[in-house]
């Protein structure tokens, strides 16, 4: 046999509900052996008589732990496993869409989706596991009962049912009301608070800080009151159990024909109290069913979340030539636009040719980072886009990439070493390329002064200031020596002193390699250097 952590996901999640079954039916045994053996015993049979009752409660107790220990490692081992695919799978979806389909839409997007990935794994553990023990245990206890009595376990079904349906009826309305008023407040709450804090100096300044803290303090009110009403709600699911539980007893109890209980002896005394208890320790079991229910209402809108989080855009499919190009840049009545919107700006024409470098001007808003997206697949564009006579349509997306490398005006820095950023660009690069790529872009003096290439940026680049970062990536886009380099604002972070310094080392550097630039910015740009201009002009409405 196969150890479990071998056994694909499916077949261990199904053993781990057959194991949870076992553990619930373990714990209604216990409890119907434990009550016979009582009843029993009152009426001082011979020992051997309850031999089997006395081994069976030992072997229930101890079975039952074991089988909780066994489920908890099976389901949570498959559950987990199930999350990693989930993750990667998600991963694989988001990857070529990501700066279209997630980054452009809600800054908060991204971290909620992860959210909802991670609470996917409730459903096999919380919702769907506690639902397969609590039919099992239904199904197997009634028949018992029935074997005893069939107008008891009659009156054990309409109990289940009863209280089963209405229970979950209630938890269901309770989670709604709670979506619509619960759920707006406590985002309200995090956004006043947040914006208080971030604002403190301004409302101190204007004395409006106590009226803003009152302000607050009359949400978090509201907010208590409706999640108070809202427990007492959801309290009254679990009483609903409880009592049903109850009259199930009594009505077991009542239904249970006297004429066989007073003719059988010793053994019906046990079976009463057999038909007694076990509604009790099923009742127990039942109770999950409300919960589970809500879980599983809570997966599928989670589900839905994720589903829905890639949006339905046109993005470049990942397929194609995987031979990067090389040449002249041609751009023939291109134009993009962002999901959901108009196209940004007028089709634009464009030749360059290796050395050139290319301003793109425009007002604020126009396109210009539009264009940059669109020249390097994140975003499909219309007309003609080609490098050395290829189409870019034609080519693999990270072929085209490896030929048109992005400087964004917010880079990513990993949170590693300099050394490990750069060579993020370029693996084999030595250390020698590393400082003279940070000696391009004027961090080698900030370098040394450090830790040298075994300086840490910080998680999110935040332990350097902006334009260090800003250059780091820069250094990083050098490394990959691309033919076709595209810098979108590359000294929006940058000192004023340091940066025409800057952009004329690295427009110098790019026409001694044969290297196209192509470079937005608000700034002048040296104009010796410059061999062309683009003005982008805003796209006239259709």
């Amino acid at each position: 046999m196969r150890p479990i952590r071998e056994w694909s996901v499916r077949s261990a999640r199904g053993f781990g509900y057959a194991v949870a079954a076992a553990t619930g039916l373990a714990s209604i045994a216990l409890m119907a052996t434990a009550g016979w053996l009582l009843a029993s015993a009152w009426e001082q049979p011979p020992i051997l008589h309850l031999q089997i009752a006395i081994v069976g409660v030992r072997a229930f107790a101890i079975g039952r732990a074991a089988l909780r220990y066994l489920e908890r490692l099976v389901s949570h081992d498959a559950a987990f496993r199930d999350l990693t695919r989930e993750r990667v799978a998600l991963f694989d979806r988001l990857r070529p869409v990501l700066p279209v389909g997630v980054g452009a839409r809600s800054s908060q997007l991204l971290a909620r989706v992860v959210a909802d990935v991670d609470r996917l794994q409730d459903r096999p553990l919380r919702a769907v596991g506690p639902l397969v023990t609590a039919g099992v245990c239904a199904v197997v206890t009634v028949a018992v009962v029935a074997a005893i009595d069939l107008a008891a376990a009659g009156a054990l079904l309409v109990a289940l049912v009863a209280s089963g349906a209405l229970a979950t009826w209630l938890a269901v309305r309770v989670a709604a009301r709670a979506e619509h008023e619960v759920a707006p407040l406590a985002a309200e709450l995090d956004a006043a608070l947040l914006e208080a804090l971030r604002a403190r100096d301004l409302l101190v300044a204007f004395d409006a800080w106590e009226a803003e803290a009152a302000r607050i303090l009359a949400l978090e009110r509201r907010l208590g009151e409706r999640s108070r009403r809202l427990a007492i709600a959801a309290g009254a699911g679990s009483a609903v159990i409880v009592a049903a539980g109850g009259l199930a007893v009594v009505a077991s109890v009542a239904l249970l024909d006297g004429s066989a209980v007073a003719d059988g002896g010793w053994l019906a005394s046990g079976l009463v109290a057999l038909v007694a208890l076990v509604p009790l320790a099923l009742f127990e079991v039942w109770g999950a069913v409300p919960a589970a229910a809500l879980v599983l209402r809570e997966s599928r809108i989670r589900r839905a979340r994720v589903d829905a989080a890639v949006a339905d855009v046109a993005v470049p499919a990942e397929v194609g030539d995987a031979t990067p190009p090389s040449g002249a840049l041609r751009l023939a009545g291109v134009t993009a636009a962002w999901p959901g919107a108009d196209a940004a700006f007028a089709p634009v024409d464009l030749v360059a040719e290796p050395g050139d470098v290319v301003a793109i001007r425009g007002v604020s808003g126009v396109g210009k980072s539009t264009l940059a997206a669109a020249l390097v697949r994140f975003l499909e564009h219309e007309g003609t886009a080609t490098v050395g006579g290829v189409d870019l349509r034609r080519l693999h997306p990270d072929a085209v990439r490896t030929s048109i490398v992005l400087v964004e005006q917010l880079p990513h820095l990993l949170d590693t070493s300099v050394r490990e950023n750069l060579r993020f660009a370029r693996e084999g690069a030595t250390d020698d390329d590393l400082w003279a790529a940070l000696d391009e872009v004027g961090l080698a003096d900030w370098a040394r002064g450090r830790d040298g290439l075994d300086t840490m940026p910080g998680d999110r680049a935040a332990l350097v200031s902006g334009g260090q970062a800003q250059r780091l990536a820069l250094a990083r886009a050098l490394l990959a020596a691309p033919p076709i380099l595209v810098l979108d604002e590359p000294t929006a972070n940058v000192d004023d002193e340091v940066a025409l310094p800057l952009v004329r080392r690295m427009l110098e550097a790019a026409r001694a390699s044969g290297r196209i630039v192509l470079v937005t910015s608000h700034t002048p740009l040296p104009a010796d250097l410059v061999t062309r201009t683009v003005t982008l002009q805003p796209a006239v409405p259709a």
